[in-house]
């Protein structure tokens, strides 16, 4: 059994699937992946997006803005809170600081990081936090802000080892994405290799990051399960064994912040 920790079901061009959302899931579960948390990435989609999975009992949501999302409604932490009440909403995010896409004074980012860690704090939610070209200011805001109050996960992890120690000190786990099975990867696999299991996640960030052999193709649910046997295969361990830790791992986080 997996879970792909963090998909965008609302994104993915559910025509070219028969059956639609529903085969999308088919389509995983015959991949053994049989949870999903499905992020948002801002509130003008965010009821479409609830809609679209709120009755597939196997399917989580979140709630925040990403932080490349510019133009759209600014979330008030109590806005994130009220939002967070709703049935199947296990987390806050995707949030943090993405350097690498934005330009110019960031201020706005990361006010607007800051204020979803205020919204985890409250609602008693685990962060999704999404950091590029951004560790040390995302690392800092995480300490300053409390955040190892409410956890989470660092999502699509790209970073290093030292980043990933300084996370998990923090109180969060750690994603892999399609991204630990591209060969230039080799500093990402190592992270992988070696950190505890019991803090790792996986997912695959669909449609995006489509891991080998489909790389530069439109991800899916299903083909999370590439990313844990390629993680199997760095740490010498079994694909059973993978799964089952990072299934674990997933309701260890997520399931009280449903049950709150």
């Amino acid at each position: 059994m997996l879970v792909d920790s963090h998909c965008h079901l609302d994104l993915l061009d559910l025509s070219s699937f028969p059956g639609g959302l529903a085969g999308v899931l088919d389509a995983a579960r015959a991949q053994d992946v049989t949870r999903f948390l499905c992020v948002s990435i801002n509130l003008e989609h965010y009821p479409a997006m609830h809609a679209l999975v709120e009755h597939c009992a196997e399917v989580s949501v979140s709630v925040g803005v990403h932080p490349n999302e510019q133009g759209g409604q600014e979330p008030t932490a109590a806005e994130l809170v009220e939002l967070a009440e709703r049935p199947g909403v296990v987390a806050i995010g995707e949030t943090g600081l993405d350097y690498f896409r934005s330009e110019g004074d960031l201020e706005w980012q990361r006010e607007r990081f800051r204020t979803h860690i205020r919204a985890a704090r409250e609602a008693g939610k685990p962060l999704i936090v999404h950091s590029r070209d951004a560790a040390e200011d995302t690392l800092a805001i995480l300490r300053e802000e409390g955040a190892s109050e409410a956890g989470g996960v660092m999502h699509c992890f790209t970073g290093d080892r030292e980043m990933a120690s300084r996370a998990m000190d923090l109180n969060f786990h750690i994603s892999f994405s399609g991204i630990v099975t591209f060969k230039s990867a080799q500093e990402l696999m190592e992270v992988a290799r070696s950190m505890p299991l019991e803090r790792m996640l996986v997912e695959t960030d669909c449609p995006y990051l489509a891991p080998v052999p489909h790389r530069g193709k439109p991800n899916q649910p299903a083909y999370v399960r590439y990313v844990a046997e390629h993680i199997a295969q760095l740490r010498g361990d079994s694909f059973e064994h993978i799964a089952t830790e990072t299934t674990q791992n997933f309701l260890t986080l997520f399931t009280p912040a449903a049950a709150a």
